[in-house]
């Protein structure tokens, strides 16, 4: 009986204990899509097949083929003889050589801007006779002549006084004071302050002819003071900066002068006016010239010191 009881109790104790946990299947994954099929490269389109080059018009059968354009539409053979090469690429064949340079084309002769200028009598001009056409032939023109000689690089008074004398035989008695006179102008040049010595103007006409005349005459006494340099033979490359812009100023003013007296007369112009512009271009002019007065002292002065 005892057995029986403690069996009991046994199995009351059993049944008594907490159930065991049930264990819990995991999920399976789910399965993986399959990838997306890669849709296939579309077909390369095939490239455009080039267009024949346009055949070469044949000419007009009342033109005949030269014979460079008959060499090139007869075919290549192998007994045909090549074509003669043409100047241009002969020229090119000639510079790839070494020491094969082309000959460079000949110049043409060029006519001097003296030979386009004639005198009043019409005849050709010499390159002395540019600057003042016919020599010094009154008072200003000569003290503008001689000034020139005296302050040249290599004065020669002598060569302004001998040309004033060939230009005029009557002026052979007035050697002596011409002379005097170019001593004057060296002694004024060599010493003391170099002043402006201006001509005096008389009352000029209210007209186109009077400023014509008064163009004319200023143009000559340029011209003149620039022969004096030319006749000591003065290099502008032996000047400063300073005489070499003012040498080619006086020499523009020149040139407009020279327009001026050659221009046709306008229908409706102020004299006064012209005769105002001329009198300031006078001043500026005048202070050209002492500038290269000036400069070719200082020139002088150096080349002593040396």
């Amino acid at each position: 009986m005892a057995t029986a009881s403690s069996k009991k109790k046994k199995s009351k104790a059993k049944g008594g204990s907490k159930p065991k946990a049930k264990v819990r299947k995991a999920k399976p994954a789910p399965k993986a899509k399959p990838a997306p099929k890669a849709k296939p490269a579309p077909k390369a389109k095939p490239a455009p097949k080039a267009k024949p080059a346009p055949k070469a018009k044949t000419p007009a059968k009342h033109e005949p083929l030269r014979p460079a354009a008959k060499a090139a539409a007869r075919p290549a053979t192998a007994h045909s003889k090549p074509a003669p090469p043409t100047p241009a690429a002969a020229g090119a064949t000639a510079a790839a050589k070494p020491g094969g340079a082309p000959k460079p084309p000949a110049r043409k002769g060029r006519k001097s801007s003296f030979a386009l200028r004639r005198g009043p009598d019409g005849q050709p001009l010499q390159p002395g006779e540019i600057l003042l056409v016919g020599g010094a032939k009154d008072p200003d023109e000569i003290q503008y002549l001689l000034r020139g000689c005296v302050a040249a690089e290599h004065p020669n008074p002598q060569a302004g006084v001998d040309e004033i004398v060939a230009k005029r035989p009557a002026a052979e008695a007035e050697r002596p004071d011409l002379l005097r006179y170019a001593e004057g102008m060296a002694g004024r040049f060599g010493s003391g302050s170099i002043e402006s010595l201006l001509p005096t103007r008389p009352a000029a006409r209210r007209n186109f002819q009077g400023v014509v005349e008064r163009a004319k005459h200023r143009r000559r006494e340029i011209g003149a003071f620039l022969r004096g340099l030319d006749l000591g033979r003065t290099e502008t490359s032996h000047m400063d900066s300073h005489g070499e812009a003012s040498l080619q100023s006086l020499m523009e003013w020149a040139a407009r002068l020279e327009n001026l007296a050659e221009a046709d007369e306008p229908d409706h112009a102020d004299y006064a006016q012209f005769h105002r512009g001329l009198d300031q271009l006078e001043n500026t002019t005048e202070a050209l010239i002492i500038d290269l007065e000036q400069t070719l002292r200082r020139l002088r002065d150096r080349v002593r010191a040396q």
